[in-house]
């Protein structure tokens, strides 16, 4: 049976909807939205080592790999913490707290946007010699994913100033 809470939720519903379509919303990675001017334009630009290249790897599955017309330069810091403790001082946690600054500039050097990511994750340091390792990689490939998302939710903001490709 029908209450008066449902056909009023379904008509509230019903007007947000009309009045997105009324606005010219389009969805970023819908056949016209502003995603499309990032795939295949932007260089990554990264620090050499493993923050570096998970954070390149993560920006480059979302945007695609290229050698321009734009470059965007990160770096990215990271620093491990002391998260939980035992009442014997044993590290039992750790946090990984990363930051993510970068510029997207044109080919030729102007700035087009700048901006920080910041982040943290966690992982257990409870286990055996292999387990615990292998958990601190998994944070900080977490880590790296959340960062490089991030960026590439910013880039979305200013992809309307970039000129898209021919």
């Amino acid at each position: 049976m029908w209450s008066f809470e449902r056909i009023r939720h379904g008509v509230a519903a019903s007007l947000i909807a009309a009045s997105l379509t009324g606005c010219g919303f389009t969805p970023a990675y819908g056949p016209s939205g502003g995603a499309q001017v990032l795939d295949g334009q932007i260089r990554v630009d990264a620090p050499d080592n493993r923050s570096g290249y998970l954070l390149r790897r993560r920006i480059e599955e979302r945007i695609g790999r290229a050698e321009g017309p734009y470059v965007l330069t990160v770096n990215v810091s990271t620093e491990e913490q002391d998260f939980g403790t035992t009442s014997a001082g044993f590290t039992t946690r750790f946090r990984i707290v990363g930051s993510a600054t970068y510029s997207l500039e044109d080919s030729r050097g102007i700035e087009i946007a700048e901006g920080e990511a910041e982040e943290f994750v966690g992982y257990s340091a409870t286990g055996s010699i292999v387990s615990t390792p292998a958990s601190q990689a998994d944070a900080e490939e977490r880590l790296a994913t959340i960062l490089g998302d991030r960026i590439v939710e910013d880039l979305l903001f200013v992809a309307d100033r970039l000129t898209p490709a021919r």
